[in-house]
């Protein structure tokens, strides 16, 4: 009988231990979904322990051209919270069932409109590919005011689904704005007083930082960087750069450098890589870098080729 009580005992143990454990573990964490790096950067640094965030695109494909799998749809559709970058960036999204709650991050912001008369100055509002009809220039995350904006809104986000953790995510944000402050001050500071005021580029991502920051943007081709450029707008660079002593032009990681390259042999001068950050490379990834980061990165490499001082 003692034997028995043993067992019994010992059952009961073994099952209140067990049960135990499996009370104290932690309810699984909501999920964020971030369409772009940027608006993931954000997510990440608010949200911070408290959520699983992931980002849509997989690292080193481009935003535009991007379509979510089957798989990846429904990942994304059971989502907590989908953040999306909007002005015709995912055109994924259109006819697309959220389960939950998703926020066109787009409407919180300053956009640029895009102006067909403006299309062959070689201004910040220079356009060859539209978005799909779109009239706003969708790259609105190169300009850290709106960042700031986004950040604001992601914040609030947040703390509506997630009350708990109010504290936590004002917190992440007034670090994060700071840094986004401070990131502006260096902007300003360095491209204050500049030899050049134009920078080459294959593709027009880069308006929003041009406008903020003084200079502009000379782009081979429109807002796509799959655009196809024409012998014509290659040839206009070249004369473009020779007469303006232009010593070095940037492509991007996600688009053919064969043109820019091209460009860059035809005219004696140098061809460098400059981050849009709508997404990232999986070696930037995999080194941790950050929307600060790589802003700083291109800062150098535009001060560089605007020669400042």
């Amino acid at each position: 009988m003692g034997l028995k009580n043993s067992i019994v005992s010992l059952f009961l143990l073994v099952f209140f231990s067990c049960f135990a454990l499996y009370a104290q573990e932690p309810q699984q964490k909501p999920t964020i979904a971030a369409s772009t790096f940027s608006l993931y950067d954000i997510a990440k640094n608010i949200a911070g322990e408290s959520a699983q965030t992931f980002m849509i695109l997989p690292f080193g494909v481009d935003a535009h051209s991007y379509e979510p799998t089957p798989k990846q749809m429904a990942k994304i559709a059971q989502s907590d919270l989908v953040l999306y970058s909007g002005a015709g960036l995912e055109p994924w999204i259109k006819g697309f069932s959220f389960q939950k709650k998703a926020v066109d991050i787009s409407a919180f912001v300053h956009l640029r409109e895009l102006s067909v008369k403006h299309e062959n100055h070689g201004d910040a509002h220079k356009h060859g590919h539209n978005h799909e009809g779109n009239s706003v220039d969708p790259h609105y995350w190169q300009d850290p005011s709106n960042m700031m904006l986004a950040a604001e809104q992601i914040t609030k986000e947040l703390i509506t689904l997630f009350p708990k953790n109010r504290a936590l995510y004002e917190k992440n944000r007034d670090a994060y704005v700071a840094m986004l402050q401070n990131l502006d001050t260096a902007y300003k500071t360095a491209l204050k007083e500049c030899k050049l005021d134009t920078i080459i580029v294959n593709h027009n991502a880069f308006s929003y930082l041009s406008q903020r920051y003084g200079f502009h943007t000379e782009p081979l081709s429109g807002l796509a960087p799959e655009a196809q450029p024409n012998a014509k707008n290659m040839i206009k660079l070249i004369k473009f750069i020779k007469e303006h002593k232009v010593e070095v032009i940037f492509f991007e990681k996600f688009a053919n450098e064969k043109a820019m390259q091209n460009i860059a042999k035809e005219a004696n001068v140098t061809a460098d890589v400059l981050q849009p950050l709508g997404n990232i490379t999986a070696d930037e990834a995999k080194a941790g870098l950050g929307y600060d980061a790589i802003m700083r990165i291109n800062l150098a490499k535009i001060s560089k080729a605007l020669q400042c001082r």
